[in-house]
This record gives structure tokens, sequence and C-alpha cells, in this order.
């Protein structure tokens, strides 16, 4: 009888495209299933509404009331005369978006919608969660 021999072959090497191939997979599950929503900079825990629509917004200026009644004009925090200041030298037709603190005093929003329509603003947009 023949005697057979067995050949090990020396393993130098590795084969990392299949590797690649796996992680570019997981990469696209990652990236279409990550939302990525745009919530403000400033804390600010929004209240609920049934009746509420996402709006496309263009270009929007966003105005932040918090828990504490503080308020900000972009990231920039203001009080109530800076704020009219900076809402006065903005066109009628500028995207204004409000966002208050579902825990804040509702006469800081108050304020701010006294200001805004004052100044004859068309476009405001309150955000809300669904």
């Amino acid at each position: 009888m023949a005697k057979c021999k067995k050949v090990q072959k020396r393993f130098d090497q590795i084969n990392v495209i299949p590797f690649i191939d796996i992680m570019l997979v997981l990469l696209v599950m990652v990236l279409t299933t990550a939302t990525f929503i745009k919530q403000g900079v400033i804390p600010v825990e929004l209240p609920h509404a049934k009746a509420s629509k996402k709006e496309d917004l263009k270009k929007e200026i966003s105005v932040y009331v918090n828990a504490k009644g503080e308020m900000f004009f972009e990231k920039e925090k203001v009080d109530l005369k800076t704020l009219q200041e900076k809402l006065s030298q903005l066109s009628k037709e500028q995207i204004v978006v409000l966002r208050s603190d579902k825990e804040s005093r509702f006469q800081d929003f108050v304020s701010v919608m006294d200001i805004l329509k004052r100044l004859n603003h068309e476009q405001l947009y309150i955000v809300t969660k669904e």
C-alpha cells in the first residue's frame, strides 16, 4: 500500500476582502437606520400636540424658552427687550420657530408671541412632539 503524505500549507496571509464586504454592509445598515433629527442645542422638553404636522422649514430663526424662563435667540441668551430688537431687524416673511419648554411659564410664551404679533411676523411655527 502506498502511504499518503499530508502536506500542510503555510498560512502567511489573511484575505481581508470578505471582512471589508461585511463592514460595508454594516455601515450601510447603520446609515440607513440612523435617525438624523435636528434638535436645538438648548435642551427644551417640547409639549405634545395631536393635530400637528411636520413642515419643511428653510432658513429658520429659532427662539427658545427653557424651563427656567430663559429666552434664547438662536444660541444667544437674551431678555425680552433684546429679543424684540433682534426680531424687529428680521423681514416679516422670515420663518421664526418657537421652541418653548412644556415646563416653562405660560407668560414667557405669551410674551414672545406678543412681540411677534406687534412686529406683524407672518411666518411663525411652534414646535411640538407628536
